[in-house]
């Protein structure tokens, strides 16, 4: 949730967000927040249930999928366009 640890974002060296990919079927990786921003451009990396995603300044990466998802699967659950990264390879177990 939302508190003290967004501060604990700001001059991070790396932020790896783990969160899921979904919530009740709506995305939650989104083309633009609709929520306050108190730490923008700080997240490095997302990691969720369908792949593994590097941010980056053009866009959302995808480097790494979950083989239990298609790629199909994972773009429709995401709320903007995915980079596709030309090493995709499967999330390590």
């Amino acid at each position: 949730g939302m508190g003290g640890a967004m501060d604990l974002l700001v001059g991070a060296k790396k932020v790896i967000l783990a969160m899921e990919h979904t919530a009740k079927g709506n995305h939650k990786i989104l083309k633009e927040c609709t929520l306050p921003l108190t730490a923008a451009g700080e997240v490095d990396m997302i990691i969720t249930e369908m792949g593994v995603m590097n941010v980056t300044p053009k866009g959302i990466e995808l480097v790494e999928l979950n083989s239990e998802f298609s790629l199909d699967d994972i773009k429709a659950a995401t709320g903007c366009e995915l980079i596709i990264s030309p090493d995709l390879k499967p999330m390590k177990q």
